[in-house]
């Protein structure tokens, strides 16, 4: 948020020898931003740029009671005057009947006064004009001074065109129409804070802008002024939903302190008594519901200084408090602050006032000294997070898009007997009742409603939740992809995982599992186990049809054996000997398994691989190696041997010709 601020109007509430320049200074290093200071004849106009968390800021008040205490503490005298307000001989000319919504407005502070319609004052048309504000008439001119001045956005109607001198507070329905009164038409989204007449007939857009049928106009002789203290987020809804940006609304959405509201009234009723010959011919209406609790937070003068750095004397924490419009208390070891109304919705813990304290004492006087931490060595590749954001970008480098998913899920997508689900007490709906044991079946989810699609590669890295009995259910991360594309091979699947792995330093085999299933289950090389007791097995890899095809694997147990550890492997000095054995196996042996087997013949087999296979018949590439020497032929022909002997054992196999 930003405010323009011109030094002439400032200075009438704030006493200080102190230039412009210097009130630039240090106000920028303790609250607000001054972006620019700009001189303008014999003038100077503040461009300040205002956190949008300090609204109590937006005006000429808040700016000077923050000077007062930033300037003094710089050394600089500074004294704030505090502005008196006189409360009007109030007459019963005319009365109105005004219905609030307490849900919708805090307070509505309002009046009717007699006027006359003429230019403003040259001071006044000045200072708006500078502070970004177009000059109209004195009646108008003087809602915008106060809101300048206090604060505190303010309107003003011509009264005589409120025929049934009735308002009532209201939500809109939707698709009711307004004119604002710039002469645009809106259709309202419904559920916006409007005044109408009684009668149905809008005649304000609350906290945002006046409309076109009640504005003021030069025949204007009875006016409303009317100060309203909105919900601010019903303001914002609105708003940003009609496009309607001025700064009246800007304030508003933010929270404006309704303690301001009767301040402005009498402000302004002060004004068109002075240039628009008002008199007040209405009893002063003040309807508040909504007052402001008081809020009391307590903190201590250790946490302040532990916090900061530095021992701040009590008496300079008071000081600075009391002076920033806080009220303190001395209760034990500790000190009772009290906040301001317009500081309640910003100041909630212990931290906002050691803030408030620290940047009045001034950030630059704080020890710059980093806080004592011990060192602990560590490596990233200790770090779950590590490892997932490698999987997470090597997917999406090979084209794959994650996804979330729910990790509820209804009962046709629970993979399983429901009698094993973990069921939630009070789900969101009846379709999202049990925890997922799977991931698969959302990503076939997502799949169906992007059916669109002629290619889809997606995966999810989440938690699966098993059940257990007389205890939480036990969660387990887990790695699921699914891709769709014409004529999907297995064996693209199968080399996304197994390079997957390798890039997390794990050697994979493949398995076809023993029940009836198109696919394979997938296992980690004994080589890459760290332990004989960890587990190998991590998942599956599952062709659903000729496109379709999905994997799921146990992301917490690839955890456990990855590594990115790099080894170095001299080159051989003596060569390999290399055959190829041909046994006839029974189909239902699997290749790796017999793979597996030869490999535990000796530490001299260095490889092993499928060369062929032919109906009953495969033969396989064993390559044989020692370091240390050459090896000869009886060497070789005993492991050969061995080989040939265990097979048959085994899986009884026959060695052919």
């Amino acid at each position: 948020m930003n405010i323009k601020i011109i030094d002439s109007h400032l200075r009438e509430y704030l006493k200080t020898p102190a230039t412009a320049n210097e009130i630039k200074d240090i106000l920028s290093l303790t609250s607000v931003s001054v972006e620019k200071l700009e001189k303008v004849e014999k003038d100077y106009i503040y461009d300040i740029e205002v956190t949008t968390n300090r609204v109590d800021l937006m005006s000429v008040l808040g700016i000077a009671k923050e000077a007062q205490t930033s300037l003094t503490q710089f050394g600089k005298a500074a004294r704030f005057i505090k502005p008196i307000f006189k409360k009007p001989k109030e007459e019963q000319i005319e009365k109105i009947s005004i219905k609030n919504d307490p849900k919708l407005v805090n307070r509505v502070c309002a009046v009717v006064l007699s006027v006359n319609v003429k230019d403003s004052p040259l001071f006044i048309k000045e200072r708006l004009e500078r502070s970004g504000i177009r000059s109209l008439n004195n009646l108008i001119d003087i809602t915008n001074y106060v809101m300048r001045e206090i604060g505190h956005p303010a309107h003003v109607f011509d009264f005589q065109r409120i025929t049934t001198k009735t308002i009532v507070i209201r939500e809109s329905s939707k698709g009711e129409k307004i004119k604002t009164l710039d002469g645009k038409e809106y259709v309202l989204p419904g559920g916006d804070i409007v005044a109408d007449d009684g009668e149905g007939n809008i005649i304000d857009l609350l906290g945002i802008m006046g409309l076109e049928n009640s504005v003021v106009t030069k025949n204007s002789k009875r006016i409303l002024f009317f100060i309203d203290n909105n919900n601010p987020h019903k303001i914002r809804k609105t708003s940003m939903e009609l496009g309607i940006r001025s700064e009246a609304a800007v304030l508003n959405e933010k929270g404006v302190d309704p303690e301001k509201a009767y301040d402005a009234l009498l402000k302004g009723i002060e004004l068109y008594e002075k240039y628009a010959d008002g008199k007040v011919i209405s009893p002063i209406y003040d309807i508040y519901p909504n007052k402001i609790a008081e809020k009391k937070i307590d903190v201590s003068e250790e946490k302040i200084s532990k916090v900061l750095g530095i021992k701040i004397p009590e008496a300079e924490i008071k000081n600075i408090l009391t002076k920033l419009g806080f009220g303190v208390l001395k209760k034990g070891n500790e000190l009772e602050v009290i906040v301001p109304t317009s500081r309640v919705e910003d100041v909630e813990i212990e931290e906002d006032i050691i803030e408030e304290v620290a940047r009045i004492y001034g950030y630059h006087k704080l020890p710059s000294i980093l806080p004592k931490v011990e060192l602990v060595k560590s490596s990233p590749f200790t770090n779950q997070f590590f490892w997932e954001e490698r999987v997470k970008n090597s997917l999406k480098y090979w084209g794959f898009t994650e996804t979330y998913t729910y990790s509820m899920v209804s009962a046709d997508l629970f993979e399983g007997d429901i009698k094993d689900a973990v069921k939630i007490g009070n789900p969101l709906n009846e379709d999202l009742v049990f925890m997922r044991r799977t991931i698969v079946p959302s990503l076939l989810k997502v799949l169906h409603e992007n059916k669109g699609n002629e290619e889809v590669k997606i995966f999810e890295l989440a938690n699966t939740y098993h059940k257990r009995l007389n205890n939480l259910p036990e969660e387990t991360m887990t790695l699921a992809g699914v891709f769709k594309k014409s004529d999907a091979s297995f064996y693209e699947a199968k080399g996304i995982i197994e390079q997957l792995l390798n890039d997390l330093g794990i050697k994979s085999i493949f398995k076809k599992p023993q029940k009836a299933s198109v696919g394979s289950s997938v296992y980690i090389d004994k080589q890459s186990l760290r332990s004989s007791e960890l587990k190998s097995y991590i998942g599956e890899i599952e062709v659903l049809d000729n496109n379709i095809i999905d994997f799921e694997l146990n992301f917490e147990e690839i955890l456990k054996h990855a590594a990115l550890k790099k080894t170095y492997k001299p080159i051989a000095k003596h060569p390999p000997i290399v055959e190829d054995l041909s046994f006839i196996v029974d189909i239902n042996v699997q290749t790796q398994d017999i793979i597996e087997e030869i490999r535990k013949q000796s530490t001299l087999i260095t490889d092993v691989y499928l060369l062929d296979e032919f109906e009953n018949s495969r033969t396989f590439h064993v390559i044989y190696q020692d370091p240390d020497k050459n090896l000869t032929n009886e060497e070789v022909s005993k492991i050969r041997k061995k080989i040939i002997k265990s097979l048959k054992e085994k899986f009884n196999t026959e060695l052919k010709n």
